[in-house]
């Protein structure tokens, strides 16, 4: 039985992946302290938050709105996770491993939203 947001797999998943969102960053350059990574920053950290913001909000309209913001955030984050790629700033190993992550939370919250 889900009593919080942190019993939803989909909210756990989505923290796991900030952290390691996190720690991919902290190897970027200088430079992009105020750029990409700040922005990769804030996409990954509002994925979680926008799941627990609508479950919090106690109404399904209103969960199945803050998941699709939280789907946004997550198509932000992929895309920055490219250009962190192509850039140079991510090996393409951990790239591999953060996009699938990714696409497994994208996975889940688009079935989890149909189920609303």
């Amino acid at each position: 039985m889900v009593k919080t947001h942190r019993d939803l797999q989909i909210w756990q998943k989505a923290m796991q992946l900030v952290t390691k969102v996190y720690q991919a960053v902290d190897d970027f350059p200088g430079f992009e302290k105020f750029g990409l990574i700040s922005q990769i920053r804030r996409s990954s950290v509002s994925v979680p938050a926008n799941i627990a913001e609508g479950f919090g909000r106690r109404s399904k309209k209103d969960f199945r709105r803050f998941l699709n913001i939280s789907m946004g955030s997550l198509f932000e984050l992929q895309t920055e996770l490219e250009v962190s790629f192509n850039l140079g700033f991510l090996e393409e190993e951990l790239f591999k491993e953060l996009y699938s992550d990714t696409r497994e939370i994208e996975r889940m919250m688009s079935s989890f939203i149909s189920t609303l």
